[in-house]
């Protein structure tokens, strides 16, 4: 396992996170404890939770085995997250300091820490000033109830907006956004990655196999049953069946992980991750898995090295489809300057 700094931090976090959103949910205590043993035991270091995921028991899962495990506890980088619902109350949501307040506290007693390494705004709250928000997240660091902080699903001007209030104020700084990014969602490349990069913020991309369509795992005009997360629910979320098969960039996409999985005798889920590990920005990719047998095939990916041409042709064939302006190639050119003058 590799490490990186946390951001613009001086923390080395491993470049494969594990997340744990299934925990509670499709995966039970036992076998949440074993993937983490697994994790820890592969060299990762670097957790993420969320409040939300599965209504706490993800963060109490954590909690418990931290507790039985110092020697991990004193090791391992957590991450956590607030901002949606945790409760029927009209303040039982967002990143007002009033939410935030006993978000964070219920957080930390759930996790059995004293401090979350980064606390994560899990998406932007239109009815909360950012300065509100920030002014919480400085007083969070300054108490020492978090080490550093970071934002979720936040587009670029968003982001911006955040760092330049921060530093107007002269409180701490955001390190890190987590946003949603693999072969088949790159659309983050356009406007957050040149913000990101402009604030020197790490990416932390989740659902880096687009919700499992990276493992290729599914068929075309095969729609999906049994014990997968589209096979239990096909029209789940982002990544709903029904779309994606009719889209041909698709099936682009996955044949291409396919040839270079089966060049390196790899998984197209270890083509997938080793791709996006390698991204511009990237600090931390963020492992999703309800069993030990797909966290053992996921963290394969920290072992394969992509030759530059198969970077090339797997970043050529996932290039997102966009419009003429103000992302296709003729605006880009008309942002560009040569350092030699002239057009």
């Amino acid at each position: 396992m590799q490490y990186r700094n946390l951001g613009n931090s001086g923390t080395a976090v491993s470049e494969y996170a594990l997340g744990t959103m299934t925990f509670g949910a499709e995966a039970t205590e036992e076998t949440s404890h074993q993937i983490l043993d697994d994790y820890a035991a592969a060299g990762g270091n670097f957790i993420d939770t969320a409040d939300v995921y599965t209504a706490g028991a993800s963060e109490e899962i954590i909690g418990r085995w931290l507790a039985k495990r110092p020697a991990a506890k004193a090791q391992v980088v957590l991450a956590s997250k607030g901002r949606f619902p945790m409760g029927p109350g009209p303040n039982d949501v967002g990143t007002s300091g009033r939410h935030l307040r006993r978000a964070l506290d219920d957080s930390l007693r759930r996790l059995g820490v004293e401090q979350i390494d980064l606390y994560q705004m899990h998406a932007w709250d239109p009815l909360t000033p950012i300065e509100e928000t920030l002014r919480f997240l400085d007083n969070a660091v300054s108490s020492g109830k978090i080490g550093y902080y970071g934002f979720s699903n936040f587009m670029g001007w968003q982001l911006t907006k955040a760092v330049h209030v921060a530093r107007g104020h002269h409180w701490a700084p955001p390190i890190t956004l987590q946003p949603q990014y693999s072969l088949l969602v790159r659309e983050i490349e356009s406007e957050i990655i040149p913000a990101a990069l402009d604030a020197d913020i790490g990416l932390l991309p989740w659902s880096p196999l687009a919700g499992g369509w990276l493992s290729g795992k599914y068929r075309r005009n095969q729609e999906p049953t049994g014990a997968t997360r589209l096979g239990e629910n096909p029209e789940r979320g982002m990544e709903a069946w029904k779309r994606r098969n009719a889209d041909e960039h698709t099936w682009r996409v996955i044949g291409a992980v396919t040839e270079v999985a089966r060049a390196h005798g790899a998984s197209a889920s270890q083509v997938a991750l080793a791709w996006l590990a390698g991204r511009r920005a990237v600090t931390s990719v963020i492992l999703g898995a309800r069993t030990t047998e797909q966290l053992a095939d996921n963290l394969g990916a920290a072992k394969l090295e992509l030759s530059s041409e198969e970077t090339e042709k797997l970043t050529e064939i996932s290039e997102p489809q966009v419009g003429i302006y103000p992302y296709g190639q003729p605006a880009q050119e008309q942002r560009s300057r040569k350092i030699d003058g002239g057009r």
